[in-house]
């Protein structure tokens, strides 16, 4: 009788235990690559592509905050470098990567305020 168990349980071993081929095995690292991808990288790369397009339009005058919290305006420009004017007497030369983004217009007119 014991025989006969370890011979059952050594055929049913080498079946799938699903009873499903290597396809059914795949499926599910499927629907996680295609769940990450919708929700990792996709957004991700819109993300960088705004960013992009956002350094490739600056211009002078815009006002940008750096990666670092820095608030500035811009006034030059070199081949990788903005220049920034932090206060009328301080010119700051930062990367152009380093700019996070343009600064919203309700925080400029607050400074605005306060200058005044």
């Amino acid at each position: 009788m014991l025989d006969r168990l370890l011979v059952q349980s050594f055929l049913l071993a080498g079946q799938s235990p699903t009873g499903q081929g290597p396809l059914g095995l795949l499926l599910p690292f499927a629907v996680l690559i295609v769940i990450f991808y919708f929700l990792l990288i996709r957004p991700q790369s819109r993300q960088r592509k705004k960013t992009q397009e956002m350094l490739a339009n600056l211009k002078t005058g815009d006002r940008v905050v750096t990666n670092g919290g820095l608030l500035g305006t811009v006034v030059g420009f070199g081949n990788r470098t903005v220049q920034l004017q932090v206060t009328p007497q301080v010119k700051l030369e930062v990367l152009r990567t380093a700019i996070g983004g343009l600064q919203r217009e309700e925080v400029a007119e607050q400074e605005a305020a306060v200058k005044k």
